[in-house]
């Protein structure tokens, strides 16, 4: 069982994971030594947008943060291709670089919309669908180039990638709205001096804080598709099982590339009619989404048990799971970019990265609890605790759509493109 557990939890990370766990135990020439090594990089990967947040606002601005992010991470790729004894350095560069690269990027999306512009959702769900597209890609070339000629060659196409980011990010720099640090120094302030969060800012600030631990939660509950649920179905269907189901989550991305471009084009329909929802309100749709798939998957294997039919269910279940992601995770950043005060926008991001990583890494703790429980007693409690995550953020609807404009945020105006003018 132990081991069956293990290999469900490294099945998604499963190149990332081979890749480090390869590299490190040669430096290191210590197995274990290499799995904290790689669980160490993880971690600080999701640590270090806070402060790379931070330094954006403060400091660099979203463009310069995307710049200097991106150039650090090539170097660091380039630098694995070419250097093993520089091992530690290139880990340095890109825990940096994403530190500054994260938090900045979706900042710069949000920047192109008005507070009030309900295209803000679209925008993210398209920009979620790039990093799906990315990260699809670089597991398709990068275990290719390594199968073929090792490793360090899958590290060369990852910095060429990085590269070609950073031309197509140069090329469409009129297109993005000025920072807005550049705004400040545009008015004649030079020296960006410290200004305290007005009192409504920080009931912005203090409502983020919130949704935050609801969004741990959320990914904890989320995450558990991975985990105990594929434990439970291929423990009791054979047809759902093995590489039917497995194959159903490898190729996930394709149900994402075809259902974002649909769900934007259903939330423009809404929006030409006025009954957009409001990106909380989205969050919570995307919580109640995802507890009717997990509520099905119980029991469609309840009801089949080891007959045929598994895989149907399995798919609409994986359609659903995918369409609740989408409603959350595009919500989600659509809300930060909209609500936290621009001032500490970027720095806003960073903490909402952080808690999308907390509540992944709590998701492991499912599966000690999955061993203590029976399935009938875990999954009910897994839906309790996913109404009430659903609940929670929807609580939270009416008095941040009230935050939205308010006097000390005054909004950007948006072009017809849907960007502002540089």
């Amino acid at each position: 069982m132990r081991e069956r557990v293990e290999r469900l939890l490294n099945q998604d990370a499963g190149l990332a994971a081979d890749l480090a766990q390869g590299i490190a135990t040669q430096q290191c020439s210590v197995e274990s030594t290499a799995s904290v090594l790689y669980a160490l990089y993880t971690s600080l990967v999701y640590l270090t947008p806070v402060l790379g947040g931070w330094v954006a606002d403060r400091y660099l601005g979203q463009k310069k943060s995307v710049y200097v992010g991106a150039i650090l991470m090539a170097l660091g790729q380039f630098v694995l291709f070419g250097a093993d004894s520089l091992f530690f350095i290139a880990l340095l560069l890109l825990i940096i670089g994403s530190g500054l690269f994260k938090p900045a990027l979706p900042t710069q999306v949000g920047s192109l919309y008005a507070p009030e512009d309900a295209r803000r959702d679209g925008a993210f769900a398209i920009f979620y669908m790039g990093v799906y597209l990315g990260t699809f890609l670089c597991t398709f070339v990068c275990g290719l180039l390594a199968a073929h000629y090792g490793w360090r060659y899958g590290f060369l196409a990852a910095g060429v990638g990085m590269c070609i980011g950073l031309l197509v990010q140069f090329l469409g720099r009129n297109h993005l709205a000025p920072d807005a640090l550049q705004e400040r120094k545009a008015g004649g302030t030079q020296v960006v001096e410290k200004q305290p969060l007005t009192p409504g800012e920080w009931k912005r600030v203090w409502a983020l804080g919130v949704l935050c631990l609801l969004n741990v939660a959320f990914w904890a509950v989320y995450e558990q598709r991975n985990t105990t649920l594929q434990m439970w179905v291929e423990e009791r269907s054979e047809s759902a099982g093995g590489a039917s189901w497995e194959g159903l989550f490898s190729v996930s991305p394709i149900f994402f590339f075809a259902l974002v471009p649909l769900l934007d084009r259903f939330w423009a329909w809404q929006n030409q009619r006025g009954r957009a929802p409001f990106s909380v309100a989205k969050m919570a749709m995307g919580c109640f989404i995802l507890l009717l798939s997990i509520l099905l998957m119980v029991l469609g294997t309840s009801l089949l048990g080891e007959g045929a039919g598994g895989l149907l269910w399995a798919l609409v279940c994986t359609v659903l799971m995918t369409i609740g992601e989408i409603y959350v995770f595009s919500g989600s950043l659509s809300l930060v970019t909209r609500v936290a005060p621009v001032r500490i926008v970027s720095l806003m991001v960073g903490v909402w990265f952080l808690s999308t990583f907390v509540g992944t890494l709590l998701a492991g703790l499912g599966i000690q609890v999955y061993w203590r429980m029976s399935p009938e007693s875990f999954f009910p409690l897994l839906l309790g605790l996913g109404i009430a995550v659903g609940v929670g953020i929807w609580l939270f609807n009416k008095p941040l759509r009230k935050g939205v404009m308010p006097p000390d945020h005054p909004p950007r105006v948006a072009s017809a493109e849907g960007s502002t003018a540089s």
